[in-house]
């Protein structure tokens, strides 16, 4: 199966809290850049888990948007910035025996979602994500484990 780890796109800096941070025009864009980018890839995502934070719901639901706005969203407490990155494999582990997913788009922030990237590699890669960057995981549920196969950017495809 597919894992696709996403970091929201760019958000505002100043706000009322970190939590109910919004994108910009900017993080709008780039979000839609990925999201016709996975598109071309052919990849036909079956869920989307996403943090609870307002940057990242707005992220998920261009994406969602993007892929007809049918896909499973989850929206979970594991994926803020603090989460864990092995509480987040397990979670994942354990989701992923019970649904038939072959594609899935995790939304997050740093740093997890490099931390998460190294937890569900072999070659433990930490990337940095810059804002809208998504990582490829080709993951392999009976080995709990899986391989890295890139980062890659909105300037990628701009």
């Amino acid at each position: 199966m597919n894992i696709f780890i996403m970091r929201h796109g760019e958000a505002e800096l100043q706000s009322d809290s970190d939590m109910s941070r919004q994108l910009t025009q900017l993080g709008a864009l780039e979000t839609q850049v990925m999201a016709r980018w996975l598109e071309k890839k052919q990849v036909s995502l079956d869920a989307i888990l996403v943090s609870p934070y307002t940057r990242t719901q707005q992220t998920a639901a261009l994406m969602n948007e993007r892929f007809g706005g049918t896909l499973a969203v989850q929206t979970l407490s594991l994926f803020t910035p603090s989460g864990s990155a092995s509480d987040c494999h397990d979670y994942l582990d354990g989701t992923l025996n019970l649904e038939r997913w072959k594609n899935i788009l995790i939304v997050s922030h740093m740093p997890l979602v490099s931390y998460l990237t190294a937890q569900l590699s072999i070659e433990k890669s930490t990337p940095v994500f810059v804002t809208a960057a998504i990582a490829h995981i080709d993951y392999d549920m009976e080995q709990m484990t899986g391989h890295y196969q890139g980062i890659y950017t909105p300037d990628d495809f701009c």
